[in-house]
């Protein structure tokens, strides 16, 4: 069960000026299920990604990058679920640019004005025939309401579609920000075993927007992780419409290039944290803040030596204070002159290590208390510094090791 996640509801996800989503069932890799999502873009949007840090990275990844690093004017994205098109070759490549070939075709746009996705099995082909024979189907579907119907058409062991919509202020003018993420395994940073969409109609230079891409996954998709492992597949899309009155953004350091960072990050966050709500297996959301460090790097080696330690997550599973489990991965974060005598240890508002030892204070019924909520945040101070950083995670279940032994039955 998803941690304090439902569905979104329809009605509550704001339109995009110059988006329309289409989605069909294909049967990419099951029948009866919507598999595959287009997302057509009105001409001069502007376009920015990052995607993951794994060098073995899928075919549709390696067109995605070539084609933004080139310049292209993109039109058209075009997602599957069902099969990864990773660790497939040449052939992989080939297929995913038959894919955007054919929908390139039936919109009367040029082959590289389409970014394609794959998310699912790894080394399998790529069932493009069926594809393309569903690309009619998505086409037809496209409405500029359909978010709803793209969160679940993105959908593989997600329990829940996810999504989120927001209204902000950008130079005295009302933009609109609406997105959708899918992932509930292979979730660890520089990305997440996910895809995420975010869409504004704010005006946006073409010109910022790898950087905004960048800073917005930053702060939200890279500061999350559920088994440690990285995805050949792990991409964020961040688009503008130019369709706001707005004046258009041409630095991410003016006064509107803050304001529009900062709302789209809140919906980028949103998302983020809920892949982490619905990991696989997982009944627990944690928090670690980092805090005392001399850099937010060394505070986020930190979170995520905690974040990833598999004994730290079976206790917050089994809901046992067994937190020296914590403090050991502080320890083995790889911090070299790290002062464990200078480290304190909180569990929500329990002070549970002060000065690197267990506090005098600190009951172990307290400790079980926090350990039994649903939400819980670790926070730890290093003693050493300023600096601080987050990292969203969650608990390892029983149902992880059965998702992921069963997951390509």
């Amino acid at each position: 069960m998803p941690v304090n996640l439902t569905a979104p509801v329809a009605s509550s996800l704001h339109p995009v000026a110059g988006v329309r989503i289409g989605v069909a069932e294909a049967g990419v890799r099951k029948a009866n299920r919507k598999d595959l999502t287009v997302f057509l873009l009105d001409e001069g949007a502007s376009v920015g990604g990052v995607f993951t840090s794994n060098r073995f990275c899928a075919a549709p990844v390696q067109i995605c990058r070539e084609r933004l690093d080139a310049g292209a004017a993109v039109r058209a994205i075009v997602v599957n679920t069902g099969n990864a098109n990773a660790g497939t070759g040449e052939d992989g490549l080939a297929r995913a640019r038959q894919t955007c070939e054919a929908l390139a075709a039936q919109l009367k746009l040029q082959p590289d004005q389409v970014l394609p996705f794959s998310t699912g099995v790894i080394m399998e082909p790529l069932p493009v025939e069926r594809i393309v024979a569903g690309l009619p189907a998505a086409i037809a579907d496209a409405q500029l309401t359909h978010w709803a119907r793209a969160a679940e058409g993105i959908m593989t062991t997600d329990t829940v579609p996810k999504a989120a919509s927001a209204k902000a202020m950008v130079g005295g003018v009302e933009v609109t920000i609406t997105g959708i993420s899918k992932g509930a395994g292979m979730i660890r940073p520089n990305m997440a075993t996910m895809l995420g969409f975010l869409a504004t109609d704010a005006k946006v230079d073409q010109a910022v927007m790898k950087q905004l891409a960048f800073e917005l996954a930053e702060g939200s998709f890279n500061r999350v992780t559920i088994d440690g492992d990285t995805s050949t597949n792990d991409s964020f899309i961040v688009i503008a419409t130019n369709k706001a009155a707005n004046a258009p953004v041409t630095a991410l350091d003016s006064a509107d290039g803050q304001a529009l960072k900062e709302a789209l990050m809140g919906v980028a966050r949103q998302l983020a944290q809920a892949i982490v709500r619905d990991g696989e297996g997982a009944t627990k959301f944690i928090t670690v803040q980092v805090e005392g460090g001399k850099t937010a790097a060394e505070c986020r080696q930190v979170a995520y030596a905690i974040a990833h330690s598999p004994l730290v997550k079976t206790a917050f599973f089994a809901s046992d204070p067994n937190l020296g489990r914590i403090l050991a991965a502080v320890g083995y974060a790889g911090i070299d002159d790290l002062d464990q005598t200078r480290i304190d240890l909180y569990l929500d508002d329990v002070h549970v290590a002060v000065n690197g030892g267990r506090n005098p204070s600190y009951r172990e019924e307290d400790g079980q208390r926090v350990m039994k909520q649903a939400e819980i945040t670790v926070r730890v101070n290093l003693g050493r510094g300023s600096a601080s950083d987050t990292v969203w995670t969650c608990d390892l279940s029983h149902d992880y090791v059965s998702i992921n032994a069963d997951y390509r039955s």
